[in-house]
């Protein structure tokens, strides 16, 4: 079996051909791409039969491969992670393969003995449709961020707000820490434009309803947050925060 390795990290993918080379005789002819682009360029003239995918790259998640093969494809594809538990809930929920950074041995060998078992029953597409449908189901409650490392996968109840900083937005999470994303603040704004919880109170804040602790009427009026921090609410903006807080929570 011919078998294709995509990580953005150049000591990872040689890591993982090493691995493959040694433990999985009946797998030969392992090609390499730093990235989805070059690496479905690189599927389409290969043909392989497996494809290591990793998930966390920039630019493209490997998740985003489903847009490049909408319709059908013949390869199994063995997700590889480091930490993305968005993914691997996925993975669960639809049954494909994945694998964990550092992969271990005996994983890797079952992981590929399924693929084979998978090409020679021709579900391959049985299986990615069922993902499709596993990631759009965790969508309902998930936002992609863009970070420097790839794609981290938050939900809604994990992001206390939004703040513009230029043409960046910093997202404010639950747990203390905070992530700046190469998208200006509109993004978001339009992203979340149905979702009930989310309010734009301010040209440069759109906050979680859920994390909001009060509405002070003194020094121009301000919402106090869970986390202390004060978010100034725009005068035109304050009749219709109460009018959503009204149909929200009342």
């Amino acid at each position: 079996m011919k078998a294709i390795i995509i990580d953005d990290e150049k000591h990872a993918r040689h890591l993982l051909s090493n691995i493959i080379t040694e433990h999985c005789p009946n797998i030969s002819g392992i090609k390499e791409a730093h990235d989805l682009a070059s690496g479905v360029d690189l599927i389409k003239v290969s043909k392989p039969d497996i494809v290591f995918l990793d998930i966390e790259m920039p630019n493209q998640s490997g998740l985003d491969i489903l847009e490049y093969f909408p319709n059908q494809i013949d390869f199994k594809i063995i997700f590889v992670t480091a930490y993305n538990q968005y993914a691997i809930e996925a993975f669960k929920l639809s049954a494909v393969d994945y694998l964990l950074k550092p992969v271990d041995i005996n994983e890797l060998k079952e992981a590929i003995t399924k693929a084979k078992d998978a090409i020679k029953a021709n579900n391959l597409n049985d299986q990615l449709n069922k993902l499709r449908d596993s990631l759009k189901r965790l969508s309902i409650d998930k936002i992609a961020l863009e970070i420097p490392k790839g794609i981290m996968f938050a939900s809604h109840n994990d992001i206390l707000f939004f703040e513009a900083d230029g043409m960046y937005t910093n997202v404010q999470l639950v747990n203390g820490k905070q992530k700046t994303i190469c998208k200006p603040l509109k993004h978001f704004v339009e992203q979340l434009e149905n979702k009930a919880l989310f309010f734009k109170c301010h040209r440069s804040y759109l906050i979680n309803l859920k994390y909001v602790d009060e509405l002070v009427k003194e020094d121009g009026d301000y919402l106090l947050m869970t986390n202390k921090k004060r978010i100034p609410i725009s005068k035109s903006k304050r009749d219709q925060f109460l009018e959503v807080i009204k149909e929200t929570f009342l």
